[in-house]
């Protein structure tokens, strides 16, 4: 069936794209997060069996400011994450890394200060022990790979490395990015352009070039709502600022992501830059099971580590080697957005404020969400998974009532 062309003038800009229409409930979540949720600017994009069939963007770059248009692009936060991590299953996949080694096979100056056994694998479950440092970071201190590298190095863990996770929101741009940059010979931001960006075609950086600094869309920080409930994560970083929570939120030198040089520094953890196209874009082929052999793909998807109170996060949360699985919050106290429900089969990464993008073998789909207005929850909040229920919906998946959707 042909696809449906958008142009449709909403209060909020205008809406352009396509869709195939049977994902037209995509389409209607879409144009409702402008009317009712205060979407200001995004671009949802969706392939399935390796084929576009859906990429819808629209809005405005800044409230009031000029129109989103299909080349814009904004930060993806932790989205980021599953570049890096895809970088690290691919050198695997190759033989060039194996994840299973002890990380001093890699990079010697890491094995001290209680890390001596740490595995690779541990850098990418978050168990390896390092969701922030201790020391006061210098201004700047996440734009110098280097500093953060050395500092990492030399930290000691906050627990046996392997024995539990925390999320490693900032830091798994240097534990992950150095075990690839040492495997690779190269820096994980060039690795990622020559070895996934550049052959998939994506507008997507780790490191953004100026000339395309015109494109980005800045972010829209989250208003505090004083009514909200206060989460426990929210407590533990109040009240403890040795905490993991307190560190990894607060002590960032100073950085401004919406800055030219938080955008060009090499940040594996955050700085990404792209939209749900190059996020879909960078699932389809392992959506679609045409990018590493069937083993590592099966890897990539299975849950590694998963625990009822995560160290840095205070919430349930499970990951595969270096990718969020499905996580379902909606019964925990005071978590508000602090879930996202995809299916058991799918893997993938949230970025902070809400944006996604994932893979689901078993549905040969894959999908990509960025915006500029950032929701407050730790996870996704209901523009995102608005969006992803429809997807699900679309393809016949029947409930996400176990926690997962399910056929």
């Amino acid at each position: 069936m042909a696809q449906e062309n958008v142009s449709r003038e909403l209060k909020a800009g205008r809406i352009e794209g396509s869709y195939d229409p049977k994902f037209k409930p995509v389409y209607e979540a879409f144009v409702e997060n402008f009317e009712r949720n205060d979407e200001v600017g995004a671009n949802v994009a969706i392939t399935l069996e390796g084929k576009t069939v859906v990429d819808l963007w629209g809005g405005r770059k800044a409230r009031g400011g000029e129109a989103w248009t299909r080349d814009t692009v904004s930060i993806v936060f932790s989205c980021t994450k599953g570049a890096s991590a895809i970088c690290a299953h691919l050198l695997a996949d190759r033989g060039e890394l194996d994840l299973d080694a002890p990380v001093a096979k890699y990079w010697p100056e890491f094995a001290q200060a209680g890390k001596e056994e740490a595995l690779v694998s541990m850098m990418l479950d978050h168990s390896v022990g390092l969701p922030h440092v201790r020391t006061k970071l210098k201004d700047g201190g996440y734009y110098d790979y280097g500093y953060m590298v050395d500092l990492l190095a030399k930290e000691a863990p906050f627990w046996q490395p392997g024995t539990r996770n925390g999320y490693h929101g900032v830091t798994f741009a240097w534990t992950v990015g150095e075990i690839v940059h040492r495997a690779a010979k190269k820096r994980l931001g060039h690795y990622f352009r020559d070895e996934l960006a550049k052959p998939l075609g994506l507008d997507f950086w780790i490191g953004l070039p100026e000339e395309i600094e015109p494109r980005v869309a800045p972010m829209i920080y989250a208003e505090i709502d004083p009514k909200a409930p206060v989460s426990k994560f929210t407590k533990t970083l109040m009240s403890d600022p040795m905490s993991p929570a307190h560190l990894f939120l607060l002590n960032n030198g100073n950085a401004n992501f919406n800055s030219r040089e938080a955008h060009a520094a090499e940040i594996g953890s955050a700085n990404g830059i792209t939209n749900g196209r190059g996020l879909a874009g960078l699932y389809a082929p392992l959506a679609s099971g045409s990018l590493v052999s069937k083993d590592t793909l099966a890897r990539m998807g299975r849950v590694a580590m998963a625990t009822h109170e995560d160290a840095t996060l205070m919430i349930p949360t499970r990951f595969a080697l270096g990718f969020m699985k499905s996580m379902d919050n909606r019964r925990e106290p005071n978590a508000v957005d602090s879930s996202c429900i995809l299916s058991e089969a799918a893997f993938g990464h949230v970025g902070m404020g809400g944006s996604i993008g994932f893979a689901d073998p078993e549905a040969k789909m894959s999908f990509g969400y960025n915006m500029n207005r950032m929701g407050s929850g730790i996870l996704l909040n209901n523009r995102g998974q608005a969006l992803v229920d429809a997807a699900y919906k679309a393809l016949g998946y029947r409930s996400n009532q176990s926690g997962v959707w399910a056929l």
